[in-house]
């Protein structure tokens, strides 16, 4: 089956079998090795990606499922250079350790704050739910996208770049 995605702001033609999930097709047929392979079935949260702004688990998306739809991985929000606001916080914060699970952490919290640029703590612990870091970083995870949420409202304030 060819399929029409559109990944990361570039359409992309993918030619491969209806049922393959969506993590095989980025990290196997287009380079996108963001998302990482954790545990198969949707239950840790570290193949994150984001279709139509909601965060999904790649691995148990049926690419035939994202015919013209949007998909953004953690390449579609910055890079070494130019990290963007959450990236940078997650930075700042230290909240990776093995960081296996920060592209799909970072996915799920990018998800969150474009729907609401001020969540509650209560808000980001329960979006943030079910994506695991088996190395138990949850905290600092937690304090970066606060960070990140504080560094988005400063600038909304005073108008400029703020690290």
């Amino acid at each position: 089956m060819t399929l029409h995605l559109q990944i990361n702001g570039v359409r992309r033609v993918v030619a491969t079998d209806p049922s393959t999930p969506l993590l095989y097709v980025l990290r196997n047929d287009l380079a996108l090795n963001g998302a990482k392979y954790g545990c198969g079935l949707g239950q840790c949260g570290a193949c994150t990606v984001q279709v139509d702004g909601r965060a999904v688990f790649s691995c148990v998306t049926p690419i035939a499922a994202l015919e013209g739809r949007t998909i953004r991985t953690i390449e579609g929000l910055g890079n070494a250079g130019k990290p963007s606001v959450l990236q940078q916080a997650f930075e700042l914060e230290q909240a990776a350790q093995c960081g296996y699970c920060i592209a799909g952490m970072v996915m799920r919290a990018q998800a969150l704050l474009d729907k609401n640029p001020r969540p509650s703590d209560d808000e980001i612990r329960a979006h943030m739910q079910p994506n695991l870091c088996r190395c138990g970083t949850h905290v600092r995870i937690l304090r970066a996208i606060r960070r990140a949420v504080d560094m988005l409202s400063a600038r909304v304030a005073t108008g400029k770049d703020m690290p």
